[in-house]
């Protein structure tokens, strides 16, 4: 009887020993393989601008402006499209082009539609999306563009749920998005109060500018300019540069304002790097002269 049980201590003994020494292999694997995965994304040039478009809108929504840009400066920026679904699948289409160091990345929901609470969800997929990208592709940092909700559904982002140490969002543009929905900013909606609660949490090294579209310097055909301008509650003396922008003029009204020619410009002017690329001494284009710090 004693040497059965003899028996059966040695036999977990060493089942627990090479168990022990598994899990040691798997443990120094799989920090290797963090390690390797810190250095390739430290290294990496690749700046992507991952972008949202508005309630409604699909990962379609940017086609014609990526294809705009693309004419005018000639670098064939890649176009990838990820589209989150309320079940949890997530699904990438579109080709990354090698060597691309600012593809556009587009993000949808099949949730797509307005309303505070969807926005909280939306943004919940986004940010699952996020983990995602940064899982498929190596860089530390990016920049972001939100047209209409798509700039709401950035901030409760950034506000909720980006807490990155190896990844920095530098600068984000926010296109027509009404931050106090249609409310006249004399009356907050509890979105606009939850956003100015929680400002703290954004990143004081971001760059941001908040565009509107004017038909008649009132709105912009469905978001109020008082709406627009409310961003300034939520981002000014909180991040490093904040700044209004107004357009008006053809294409100024809010479904056409990604298609804006001065909207083009902006994009291209203070978003995309191709400045820094270019210019060795990597100087950046100066600020708008209306930047509200």
């Amino acid at each position: 009887m004693t040497v059965k049980l003899s028996k059966k201590y040695w036999l977990i003994v060493i089942f627990f020993a090479i168990l022990t020494l598994i899990l040691a292999i798997f443990g120094a694997c799989r920090a290797r393989r963090n390690v390797q995965l810190m250095e390739t994304r430290q290294q990496s040039r690749m700046s992507p601008v991952i972008m949202i478009p508005g309630s409604s809108a699909s990962v379609n929504r940017f086609d014609r402006l990526v294809a705009k840009i693309n004419r005018q400066d000639h670098r064939n920026h890649s176009l990838i499209k990820v589209k989150v679904y309320n079940s949890g699948k997530i699904v990438f289409t579109g080709q990354m082009r090698p060597n691309d160091r600012e593809p556009f990345i587009v993000v949808g929901f099949q949730n797509n539609h307005d309303g505070y609470s969807n926005i909280k969800k939306q943004a919940a997929m986004f940010n699952r999306a996020f983990n995602r990208i940064k899982q498929r592709y190596s860089f530390n940092n990016f920049k972001g563009i939100g047209h209409s909700n798509g700039g709401l559904i950035y901030t409760y982002f950034l506000e909720h749920y980006f807490n990155e140490r190896q990844i920095r969002l530098t600068k984000l543009m926010t296109i027509g998005s009404p931050y106090n929905f249609s409310e006249p900013t004399s009356r907050k909606t509890q979105m606009l109060s939850d956003f100015e609660k929680y400002r703290s949490r954004i990143p004081e090294s971001l760059i941001v500018y908040s565009v509107a579209g004017s038909e008649n310097y009132v709105e912009d055909g469905i978001v109020q300019l008082s709406s627009v301008l409310a961003g300034k509650y939520i981002y000014q003396k909180q991040v490093k540069h904040y700044t209004q922008i107004t357009v008006t003029g053809k294409l100024s009204e809010h479904s056409d304002l990604p298609q804006n020619r001065q909207v083009l410009d902006l994009i291209e002017r203070y978003i995309l790097n191709q400045l820094a690329q270019d210019d060795p001494t990597g100087n950046q284009p100066q600020q708008p002269a209306n930047n509200n710090n």
